[in-house]
């Protein structure tokens, strides 16, 4: 095939690419290539000139082999995590977790830590075409995912400035790093900019994009979207450790003398952002690379579960356990296989950087999904009703196995996790059901400070009317001495604590 010569490559280069592609068996994405405009052409040229086919062929090979040694899995291969990796915070008390607190927010002060928030998500399954972190889930604020969070932020960076020295008068900052993909990158920027970065400093608000990975057909050819342009997707949760290596995040950590960092993923309305107390513990044990769970609601739960597999640490899919395993309990009633992963993460910078040491033993797995491809025969682009092709992803927990010293921390699921992935109506994972949760821990917060809240119908969705900004509080902390003792009234939206006392009736 004799192929035209656009800017940028000459003809040298683009009969090299092509020959490169046909070496590895993936030549028929030039197919249509003398049948697009120039303008096509050069798009479809800076498309594929980055990718790496003998690469995405080996990555190919060992998910379809790793899918295979998943399905031969033997259960007994598990093992539940020991005491010396697994703490709780249900059953430690106050002053141990007053300890951590004290320890991370001690690290924060002194600038030692960064969050990075893992935000390439869509909201396609909620009905909406904007990254997951600008959906409303019409709390009486109308607060944002993103704007709960960069609050948390800002509230802990001033609970940790307490803690600095004092002849150093520098503010305390905890610098973001937003991982988006290339559908979220410039919408999330512009919602970013367009809400004044939500009180936090641009410069320390930082976004970088994971990478993608052209979508494959079942036995491993690249598909062709359109005549001059290759599916892609984001290559997962997992696609973090290289993002941060290839776009600068690490330098950018230790310029910014950051040893440690808190990543998280968007979708969780409760996530409690630069944590102190789970910062704090992984610091005190000396943590590499540490992980949050929930205790699984039931044995049955279809969630992944943190464990011991083949004597490495990992997730284990709920499907790949059997029912006996995961009904297995302790002497005193809990889940042996019951850390359940809520995708809330620890790590040193010194354990990113060492993540290319082993970057090529990581594994990808498949999802297969139902991608538009273009018939290589007709050229008419299909739009499929059925599975058509499978996108590679790699996961954050990935790393686990290459953990020094790895810790588990359990914390309270009702406080801690309440993920959004679901339309409105499903009832499950859902807007509701995020609204809901928040709402119920705001109520918590009075009443553990010694309060009380009437005017609110926790069954109907339509009354919860009642909420508390994190600038107020993070965790519950600082209302015992206004509501101790007192009633607060609903409709109430806190965004102050001169709002709090006007609430009390």
């Amino acid at each position: 095939m004799t192929i035209a010569s656009p800017l940028p490559l000459s003809d040298i280069e683009i009969k090299a690419l092509q020959a490169r592609f046909d070496n590895a068996g993936q030549g028929h994405v030039f197919k249509f290539f003398n049948d697009i405009s120039p303008v096509e052409q050069i798009e479809f040229l800076n498309q594929i000139v980055s990718i790496d086919v003998d690469n995405l062929n080996d990555i190919y090979d060992k998910a379809i082999e790793g899918a295979a040694a998943a399905s031969h899995s033997q259960q007994h291969d598990l093992q539940p995590l020991s005491e010396q990796v697994f703490d709780s915070v249900l059953k430690h008390n106050a002053s141990t977790l007053k300890e951590w607190e004290l320890t991370g927010l001690e690290a924060i002060a002194e600038g030692k830590v960064a969050v990075i928030l893992m935000a390439g998500g869509q909201g396609t399954r909620l009905g909406s075409s904007a990254p997951k972190g600008c959906y409303n889930i019409n709390l009486p604020s109308g607060k944002t995912l993103f704007q709960l969070q960069a609050e948390r932020i800002l509230k802990v960076q001033q609970l940790a400035h307490q803690y600095r020295k004092e002849e150093d008068p520098a503010e305390t900052i905890i610098p973001w790093y937003i991982m988006t993909s290339g559908p979220t990158n410039k919408p999330t920027f512009d919602f970013f900019k367009k809400n004044n970065f939500f009180g936090l400093k641009q410069e320390h608000v930082i976004f970088f994009e994971q990478g993608v990975l052209p979508c494959l057909t079942m036995d491993g050819k690249i598909i062709l979207e359109s005549k001059g342009k290759i599916a892609v997707a984001p290559d997962g949760n997992g696609g973090i450790y290289k993002a941060v290596q290839d776009k600068g995040v690490i330098q950018s950590l230790k310029e910014r003398g950051i040893e440690y960092s808190h990543c998280y993923c968007v979708d969780n309305c409760l996530a409690r952002v630069a944590d102190p107390i789970f910062i704090g513990y992984c610091i005190s044990k000396g943590t590499d690379c540490g992980v949050k769970v929930v205790g699984k609601a039931a044995p049955e739960e279809p969630v992944g579960v943190v464990c011991v597999r083949n004597g490495k640490y990992g997730v284990v899919e709920y499907s790949e356990i059997s029912d006996e395993t995961a009904h297995e309990r302790y002497a005193d009633g809990s889940l042996k296989y019951g850390a359940a992963n809520i995708a809330n993460h620890f790590f040193s910078t010194a354990f990113l950087e060492r993540v290319p040491s082993f970057q090529c033993e990581l594994e990808y797995h498949i999802a297969k999904k139902k991608i538009k491809y273009t018939d290589l025969e007709t050229g008419e682009q299909i739009t499929p009703k059925a599975n058509s092709g499978m996108k590679l992803e790699c996961f954050v927990f990935d790393v686990f196995p290459y953990a020094q010293n790895m810790s588990v921390l359990e914390v309270d699921r009702i406080e801690e996790f309440s993920p959004l992935k679901n339309a409105p109506g499903t009832g499950v994972d859902c807007p509701e059901t995020s609204r809901r949760d928040i709402v119920s821990q705001h109520v918590r917060f009075i009443e553990n400070a010694g309060g009380k809240v009437v005017g609110i119908d926790m069954e109907d969705c339509e009354k919860l009317l009642f909420e508390i900004s994190p600038s107020v509080s993070y965790s519950g902390e600082g209302l015992e001495h206004i509501v101790r003792g007192k009633t607060i009234r609903a409709p109430a939206t806190i965004e102050s604590l001169q709002d709090l006392i006007r609430a009390i009736c």
